[in-house]
């Protein structure tokens, strides 16, 4: 008899990060079905964070259910983020997704990028 272990989410998301993702699901445009994270290469580091509305899952996406929408990872960035954890900060000045990211190996000055 095999048992089935449930696999964790690549990313964690914060209490923060999610409700800013009910936030912005809460303002999303027609047709779409949830926020994708993904991580494009930009910057003078390499890789970098970026967070859009979808409005179709692709095969190899991971699919995370937030009590304010659904999350997606990009399948392509999956292995540049494993253990990550993605929380929404807010200050005077900025506010934005910050990510704590065990696989980043530097990142660039102007904090816009990373490596691994």
């Amino acid at each position: 008899m095999s048992k089935t272990r449930e696999i964790p989410a690549a990313v964690t998301l914060t209490p923060a990060a999610e409700a800013r993702i009910a936030e912005l699901m809460s303002k999303a445009p027609e047709g779409a079905i949830g926020v994708k994270l993904s991580t494009p290469r930009r910057g003078c580091s390499g890789l970098a964070y970026s967070v859009d509305y979808v409005t179709e899952e692709a095969g190899f996406d991971e699919k995370i259910e937030t009590p304010g929408g659904t999350f997606y990872i990009d399948g392509a960035s999956v292995l540049y983020l494993v253990g990550s954890v993605m929380d929404w900060a807010e200050d005077d000045f900025t506010a934005g997704f910050v990510f704590e990211n065990p696989n980043a190996k530097g990142a660039c000055g102007c904090g816009e990028s990373f490596m691994v």
